[in-house]
Formats: C-alpha cells, structure tokens, sequence
C-alpha cells in the first residue's frame, strides 16, 4: 500500500530522561533531578498490580488505570481529516474514576514508570497515560517484561527507556484507519442494507474468507471412487491390510488441485470409479496369487513442535479444549497477570501471550533442559538446545514465545489454585512448551510390496502395506501433536499397524478383500482455529487482534457457529458482497496484508503514519462517494417463511441471530413466539418428556438453547423453571442457592452460595445488575446466614 512512500523517516519521539540509577538502553546514562520519596508503577490491570506489588519493596508503590485512559470519542469520527488526519483524544468515562488518584500520585512521586503490556497497545497506552497525568518528562522511564516475575521485574528497571514513538504511532496508524473505515462505510451499510450495521477494515477479510468458503462448498461437485484392500496372512499370523495402489504399472491414485479464494484444496481419489468394474475386478484378484516382492525397513524421525505464539495457541486451544479465541485470551490474560498460590502469594505463571515470536530466553531453556532431564531422563534431551525461526510476516523478534514462567511449576503442583479452564490452559502451555525442548520422536517404519498375480491374466496388480512402532517416545512423552502431512485418520491408524516379518518372495494368504465406495467432500468450513490460521497464513491482522476479529463478525450478527463451525449469514453475505462491488481493497487479503506490513514499517520507523493513512484515504473516498450514488439495492429484511404463527395468525419470518437461525413472528413485539431453525432450516419441535416441573407439575420439554439441549416446564412463560441435563438427557440436580452472611465488595448486597458443575462458588444476590463472582475452596465454603 504504501510501497511509493520511499523516503526512510525517523519518526519523533518524545525525549524521556531515565534516573540515575537506571541506565537507558544504547544511550549515555542521564542523571536527573531526583525528588525524594517512593516512586510510581503504572500498569492496566489490578491484578498485575498486585502480582508486581510483592517483588517490589517500600520504595515503590504500584497503581493501575483499569485499562485504557484515552481512545478517540465514541460519539463522533475523532479524526481531523485536514489536519494530516491528527487524532483527537478524550479521557474515557471509566478512566475518570481512576484520574484524581494517579495524578496525585504522579505529583508526589520520585519517578514514574509506565509498566504497560509489552507490545504496540501496551506502548500506546503507556504514552496515553504519560500525555493525560502531564508526567513531567525528567521523571518518567519505560519499563517492559516478557513476564510477571521478580527477576524479570527488577530487570526492567535496569533497562527502563523512553516511550517508543515509532510503536505508538504505528497503533495510532490503526487506530485512524480502522475509525475512518467503521465511520465512514457504517453510514452508507445503515441506508442501503439496514440500521446498526457496522464495516470494519479485517472483520471484513475475515467475513469474505467465510462467505467465499460457503460458495466455494455449495459449487462443489462430489465424484464417486472406489478403493480395494487386501487382508492377507504370513503363515498363522494375525492378518494384515494392505492398499491396491498399482494396476500394470500404473498408479490408481490420483490428486486435483482446487483453487479456492484464499488456498488450494486437494482432492484424493483413485482411478476405480465404476462399480461394476470394481466388482469383477475383486473377483479376479480373490484368485490371484499374493507374493512378497520388496521390504523397506528404516527409521523415521518427527521433531516437536515449536512452544506457542497467540496464533496457534488460540488454534490448538479450540481444537484440544473447545475454547474460542476470546475465551483463550481471556484465561491467558489472568495466567499471565498471576494467580494466588496460597502462602505463595500471586505469581505470574506464564509469558506474555499476545506474540508472534518463538524466540525462548536461554535460561528458560536451561531450566527446561534440567527438568526434562531429572524426570525423564538424558535420552529425552537433544544434544543442543532447540533453536526455532519465526514464519510469522512482521513477527517482533524482542518478544519471546508463550511458555511457563518456571518449568518446574507443572501443572499438577498448581491444579488446586487454579479454575478448571484455568488448569487446562496452563496444562496446554507447559505441555507444548516442555515439548518443544524435548528430543524427536523416533519411529521403525515398513513398507512392503506385494504382487498379485491372477491365474492366466496378463495384468499385474500391486498391493502396498505399512506399518509403523514408537521406537522412542521423545517428545511424545508429554505432548501428542497430531502430524499434520498425515491426511486422515485411517491412514494414521493403517500405519500403526504391526506388521509380521516378511521377506522378498515370500508367499502371502488371502483372507479378503474389501472393496468400499467413496466420494469427494467438498473444502471443509472454517471454524476458529482454521480462520486464524488462514488469517496468519495470509499476514492478516496481528496477534492482537485475532480474538476481537471473531468476536466481532459473531457478536454482530455476520456469521454464527454451528457445531463449532462458522456460517456466513445471509446478513453477512449480502454485506460481504456490497463490499466486493464497490471496495475492492477492503475485501481483498493482499491489500490487507500490505496494510500490515505499512504498520510494521512505521513501527520500525521507515515510513511517517500519516503517509500511509493519505495513500489509503484517497481512493477510499473516491470509492465511498461513487457507492453512495451506484448501489441499487433493496435494505435487508427478513424473509417470509410461508408459515402463520399459531399464536396471532400473523406471518412468520425467517431471522438470523449469531446462535442461529430461527423464524419468529411478524408481530413482534406484541406477540413473541419463535421456534428455532436447524441448519438445513428445519423446525426444531420442543420434545415433551416424562418428567414434570418441581414448581408447578406441568410437563418438561428439552428444548435447545445456546449451550445445548435443557429441559424447561411447558408451561412458559407463566412458570419459567429450567433445569440442566447432562449428555444422556439425565437431570441434574443441584442444591437451591443459600444465602451466607458474607456482603459483596461490588454492591454490599449478600452473596448467595450456589453450586454449578465445577464446584460451589459465590454469586451476587443482586444479579443481574451485580454479576459478582467468586470461586469457593471446598474446604471452605462458608455457613448459611
């Protein structure tokens, strides 16, 4: 995008003497008036306050501005777009809460130091705060950690620096265009398809790689094929499988590359599509003669895994333990921050996790080494330590991969402090991290092939068997990744097959054949972990901003999830398609990608972030305006569904949300019936059960909500009891919620004791205005009131 803003620009910063005691990196150490008194520690949230808190002394006093102190306005565009498109900031409502205390703060500390998140949004905040507490510059330092530990923390303070304005600006970069692209494509979404819609400059690639996915899957034509095997014997041994690959030479399976949007699917078939040829070709072969004619025996290696960066953790996150990239994040915001270990106070128990960077600090894999070495062994070490190379576009090398903070705090020692998802997410992390320091896994491999050879036939057919035994676990010991050339299952399971042992000319018994149908699917639809992946793949979007992209096309309505997989809405498509017609580069992956790289190189200083927000804006507008005028059509409105509703008689329409589709009534809302859709968009009927309600006897119908199936009484919504099942259909039943004299420190109103499917836990009994919780140790749940 900004290829032809040549000029190499050293972008501004803001001149920050460091204190004498700390000496600025590759500078001359400055020596500023120092005041007396404590100084000041400035970081985002209360518990990384607290973590950082107890590897400080008296000489320090931590605070926490909850987040963001400044963001452009809410209510209007915030840009100035004559004025080189200058930002015009506003202290955010919530922040002014926090203001009078801080800058009191500010006033009576000796030095402040900005101790904001390690990356671009981290860097931007630390510059908010400094610019709205008016920090006095000869007081001010900023520090940056990898992790929340003392080490790591008292060497911060060694290395404090100046903010860094090239990373500031290059967030603010995105901050501007992103606003300029919500603000100004927003307004014509409301006139020409609906009100409340909204664009966004990546939501919108990722919205496009799902509708092109839903084409892609509804213009694919699936082709029939067969495949036959073979299950033979050597003597009275146990029988083995083996594939027909060969018939007079020539190879019977076969390979077509699809080009897709933004890949290319690979489709496996073989050469055997007709049944009836398959069928008297099986009957020649059950006379054939078996014989061994080749054996290759050797030893195969896989090598780990590199540990995580934000991407893959948030893909093998959903893959392994059914969590979205949001709640990934979420869990690995508190790991990070710290957790209380009982005496041991809180700690912070793994890296940073929004990175693009497999760099692992040297002495974290000494400490991995030594582990790895008492518990498993030598044999389980490589000789050197494992070095890994980002593949990530514009990946940050200063920052390092998401591992534990100790490799000796396994996740067994900690299980007990920790929540269920919580325990299940560091237990990934170290898993993964322990691995990717570990030695290959070592495997014995065989293949063997067999000639069948038919009584009288000129034609050869040749038969293909493999096997594959752990030799050494290696890695595996602690961590199994699924090996991604493996296409399927199958194939994975017919290479573990033992093998007996065989030799060149060794006659071989039939015991079958199997001949089975096949037929092509189409590309499979994304679901969280595939569209990161492919959004990574392309250089769309950065660690950051993986999770909000999500949350973002689901939570407004653009694209639900079924079954864990994402479907475009109608919404969404027609969206998606509007976009297509008239904003080309918006929707287009390499004019994204190239907006990245502009950001990476206005952070590296390389080009000024008001030149590329120009190259951008221009023909922008251009496009925005010729939209305006050259879109014809029709706003969105539900579709009819052809049905009554049985409660007014009115029509039924056809909706959309992000849990799925349903049909409700045109008279909403006087009359609110709604009857859910499947994906086919079938009716999904209320099955009445035999169990009655507890609270009026009526009949319990298990209906289908958001986390799955429930039971709820007939009778609603005059009674609304419902009830929980588990995976047969079974209740499960739970005490009643009891109240406890114990006050909430939210709202001082009694917390009630409730008990849910990881345990009893405290709830506010003002819920829903007070959403209050606090998870209860077992062996101290507190006595009724």
């Amino acid at each position: 995008m900004a290829s032809t803003v040549k000029k190499k620009v050293k972008a501004k910063k803001k001149t920050v003497e460091a204190p004498a005691e700390v000496a600025a990196p590759q500078t001359k150490p400055i020596s500023p008036k120092k005041k007396a008194g404590r100084s000041l520690v400035i970081v985002e949230s209360p518990t990384k306050q607290k973590t950082i808190a107890k590897f400080l002394g008296s000489g320090y006093t931590i605070m926490a501005t909850y987040g963001h102190i400044r963001d452009l306005p809410s209510r209007s565009i915030g840009v100035d777009e004559t004025k080189d498109f200058e930002p015009q900031y506003v202290i955010l409502p919530k922040a002014k809460k926090v203001m009078p205390a801080l800058k009191e703060a500010v006033k009576n500390a000796a030095h402040v130091y900005l101790a904001t998140d390690f990356d671009r949004e981290g860097e931007a905040i630390a510059w908010h705060v400094a610019e709205a507490l008016k920090v006095p510059a000869d007081r001010m330092s900023r520090i940056t950690f990898h992790e929340i530990t003392e080490s790591a923390i008292k060497e911060s303070l060694t290395h404090a620096r100046d903010v860094d304005m090239t990373l500031v600006h290059a967030q603010q970069a995105r901050r501007v265009l992103d606003r300029l692209v919500g603000y100004k494509l927003s307004p014509l979404l409301w006139e020409k398809v609906r009100k409340g819609l909204s664009a966004g400059r990546v939501q919108s690639v990722a919205l496009r790689l799902l509708v092109e996915r839903e084409r892609e899957i509804a213009a694919f034509k699936s082709q029939g094929y067969w495949t036959v095997q073979a299950k033979l014997q050597k003597g009275k041994d146990s029988g083995f499988l083996a594939n027909l690959v060969e018939i007079d030479g020539k190879k019977i399976d076969q390979t077509t590359v699809m080009e897709l949007f933004a890949d290319d699917y690979r489709i496996s078939t073989t050469s055997l599509t007709e049944e009836k040829a398959v069928t008297s070709l099986v009957e020649k072969l059950k006379k054939a003669v078996y014989q061994v004619v080749k054996v290759v025996q050797k030893e195969a290696r896989r090598a780990p895994a590199p540990p995580f960066m934000t991407a893959t953790l948030q893909q093998d996150s959903s893959r392994r333990l059914g969590f979205s990239a949001v709640k990934t994040m979420v869990i690995a915001q508190q790991l990070y921050e710290g957790v209380e270990l009982g005496e041991a106070g809180s700690a912070g128990l793994i890296t940073y996790m929004r990175t693009d960077s497999l760099n692992v600090a040297a002495s974290a894999k000494e400490e991995a080494r030594e582990y790895i070495k008492a518990r498993y062994g030598e044999k389980f070490l490589p000789d050197q330590p494992r070095l890994y190379k980002t593949k990530s576009k514009g990946a940050q090398e200063a920052h390092e991969a998401i591992r534990p903070t100790a490799a000796t705090r396994t996740p067994e020692s900690i299980k007990a402090f920790l929540t269920g998802d919580q325990a299940k997410l560091y237990n990934l992390i170290w898993c993964r991290f322990m691995a990717s320091q570990m030695a290959d896994a070592i495997f014995d491999t065989i293949g063997v092939d067999i000639d069948a050879q038919v009584p009288s036939e000129p034609q050869s057919y040749l038969f293909h068997a493999s096997g594959r035994t752990v030799k050494m676990a290696g890695f595996l010991k602690v961590y199994e990744e699924p090996d991604e050339k493996e296409a399927t299952a199958a194939k994975e399971k017919e290479e573990s097959q033992k093998l007996p042992v065989l030799k060149e000319k060794e006659s071989l018994n039939l015991l079958d054949l199997i001949s089975e149908a096949h037929a092509t699917e189409p590309p499979p639809r994304f679901n969280e972990a595939s569209l990161i992946k492919m959004l990574e793949r392309h250089g769309i979007g950065r660690p950051s901003t993986y999770a909000p992209i999500l949350q973002t096309i689901i939570g407004r309505g653009y694209v639900r999830e079924e079954g864990r997989r994402l479907y475009p809405s109608e919404l969404g498509t027609i969206v998606t398609d509007l976009l297509i017609g008239h904003f080309k580069e918006i929707v287009d992956l390499s004019f994204t990608a190239r907006v990245e790289e502009d950001l990476d190189k206005i952070a590296q200083g390389d080009i000024e972030w008001a030149a590329v927000i120009k190259e951008f804006y221009g023909p922008f507008m251009k496009d925005l305006e010729s939209a305006k005028t050259n879109i014809t059509t029709k706003p969105y409105e539900p579709r009819e569904s052809g049905e009554m509703c049985e409660k007014c008689g009115q029509p039924m329409l056809i909706r959309e949300s992000r849990f799925g589709r349903y049909m409700s009534c045109k008279g909403y809302p006087n009359c609110k019936n709604k009857i859910s859709l499947d994906a086919s968009g079938k009716k999904i009927v209320p099955e009445v059960t035999d169990k009655t309600c507890a609270t009026c006897g009526k009949p319990l119908v298990k209906r289908f909500g958001r986390r799955g199936p429930f039971l709820a009484c007939s009778a609603y919504p005059d009674c609304k009891t419902t009830y929980s099942i588990d995976k047969e259909g079974n209740l499960i039943m739970r005490p009643p919620p009891v109240m406890t004299d114990i006050k909430c420190e939210k709202c001082s109103k009694p917390m009630l004791l409730r008990v849910g499917k990881r345990g009893p836990f405290l709830a506010c009994s003002g819920f829903p205005r007070c959403r209050n919780l606090k998870k209860v140790p077992a062996d101290k749940v507190p006595k009724p009131a």
